[in-house]
């Protein structure tokens, strides 16, 4: 996945001719998660926070262009609070997270009237684990900021998906990262509407997996050639995670799909526990194999989940056993291989990153603690009357971060989503099929998300501002597109 986010990434860069910097965030801690008494990896868990830790910087995570990256800052939070042993550290990367919402979740100075539909339900996301109220984070009302992007009734074949927004205009719906955010989210904050779960469950294959993206018309997956089903282990993680919690916050339909997801999952594991991605990581990796793992435990699958956290483990690098990268005890390897040269030759600076990203999703593997329970205690905070507003049709919903979007190495999607019988919905939860009408999606071109700005070079910028906004919009819809793989984002 890593591979896939940073081709996304590459070529929109080089198209913008700018260097886009990555957000950075402020974090804060949040109450402990509902850690596995009997876990035989808690001290590996525990190895992987510290190291998580260790890396922050005013409880941040740089993203390999500079500057902070906020999709994979979420990833370290969750994993934190997975862990549930590195307090202070999870405080102060909510707390970055929270002052800097804006410059995530839409598209910055650039323009802040653009809603990026991964970003939006993973700080949704963020906020829940944290513990902090998601009505009033970051200034905002983060459920219903979210739940304003989901397509109203008169959206038709998309009614339910999450898309990104520009004004009171949709632009393009998120992929199904996006939408297991959204529903995760929406779900431990007061209820999931029912066409936002529909939605995701009508984009199951007929094995059982789910796909990256969605046809852009909103066509179910079992409407497409089974050839074409490329389905994901990342992806059918999180979505089974987000269907776990939504059917626990008391939406129908959600169950069966879920376990129809983690039937196919038992089916993609390997022998030795590990998982493998898709579409240029259909390999053995930890990041697949920590969300394929945390899912399984979600779901009850306890051995399954603890060959998978063995896998995991046999990757993190130990202070007896690291070699040349001991000082980094408790990082995950992506790979096998990347953990022998990091033995041998150490972990180079420029390698840095890929080993964050890593980690961050790999360590959810080994605290086997689900999305909808991580920073709760095993309680969900009681939504108040307002926290779910009825989306108009203007609000057209968003996914990779993804989210920590579909999850890459360096993107983790934010845990697995295990419902708790606590989150009751509300009535007002699900969108009235009777609201507004939904605006046409436009063709407009997304700025380039993040909040990076360009760089001061000496150049007067009024006599290029014309060519620099033409060259930046062709550019800005891949950063975006990139960005939106795994976040969400």
């Amino acid at each position: 996945m890593l591979r896939r986010l940073l081709a996304a990434l590459t070529p929109a860069l080089a198209g913008s001719a700018v260097l886009l910097v990555a957000l950075s965030t402020t974090p804060t801690p949040a109450p402990a998660a509902a850690v596995r008494a009997d876990n035989p990896h808690s001290a590996q868990s525990a190895a992987a926070a510290r190291w998580l830790a260790g890396q922050l910087a005013d409880g941040r995570l740089a993203g390999p262009f500079g500057g902070t990256d906020w999709g994979l800052t979420i990833d370290a939070l969750i994993a934190l609070e997975a862990a549930g042993t590195e307090p202070a550290a999870a405080d102060a990367v909510a707390d970055a997270v929270e002052a800097n919402v804006d410059s995530y979740a839409t598209g910055g100075d650039w323009a802040p009237d653009y809603l990026i539909s991964g970003s939006m339900a993973k700080v949704l996301v963020a906020a829940v684990v944290a513990g902090r109220d998601p009505t009033s984070f970051g200034s905002h009302d983060m459920r219903a900021r979210t739940l304003d992007l989901i397509r109203g009734a008169d959206a038709g074949a998309v009614q339910g998906w999450i898309f990104d927004r520009y004004g009171d205009q949709p632009t393009q719906g998120g992929n199904l990262f996006a939408q297991s955010l959204a529903v995760l989210g929406l779900a431990r904050s007061g209820g999931a509407p029912q066409p936002a779960v529909d939605f995701l469950v009508k984009q199951q294959c007929v094995a059982g997996g789910f796909r990256l993206n969605p046809a852009t018309d909103g066509a179910a997956c079992t409407s497409a050639p089974v050839a074409s089903q490329v389905q994901d282990v990342d992806t059918t993680a999180m979505a089974v995670q987000a269907l776990l919690a939504a059917d626990a916050a008391g939406a129908t339909g959600a169950k069966a799909a879920a376990d129809a997801g983690i039937g196919w999952l038992l089916t993609q594991q390997k022998a030795d526990g590990s998982f493998q991605g898709s579409m240029g990581t259909d390999y053995s990796n930890t990041n697949s194999t920590g969300l394929g793992g945390q899912a399984l435990a979600a779901a009850g699958h306890i051995a399954e989940a603890d060959r998978a956290a063995d896998f995991v483990a046999a990757q993190q690098l130990t202070a007896a056993g690291g070699g040349a990268a001991a000082a980094h005890a408790g990082a995950i390897a992506y790979t096998p291989g990347s953990l022998a040269d990091a033995i041998s030759g150490g972990i180079a600076e420029n390698e840095t990153d890929q080993w964050r990203r890593a980690t961050g999703q790999a360590a959810l593997g080994l605290a086997k603690v689900s999305l909808a329970e991580i920073g709760t205690g095993g309680t969900e905070p009681t939504p108040t009357s307002t926290a779910t507003p009825t989306p108009t049709g203007s609000a057209s919903p968003t996914t990779s971060p993804t989210a920590s979007p579909s999850p890459t190495a360096t993107a983790t999607p934010t845990g697995t989503a295990t419902p708790t019988g606590t989150a009751t919905p509300t009535g007002t939860a699900t969108p009235s099929p009777t609201g507004p009408t939904s605006p046409a999606p436009t063709t407009w071109a997304p700025p380039p998300s993040g909040g990076g700005r360009l760089p001061t070079t000496g150049v007067d910028v009024t006599s290029i501002g014309a060519f620099g906004a033409v060259v930046m919009l062709a550019g800005a819809g891949l950063v975006v597109a990139g960005r939106r793989r795994r976040e969400g984002a």
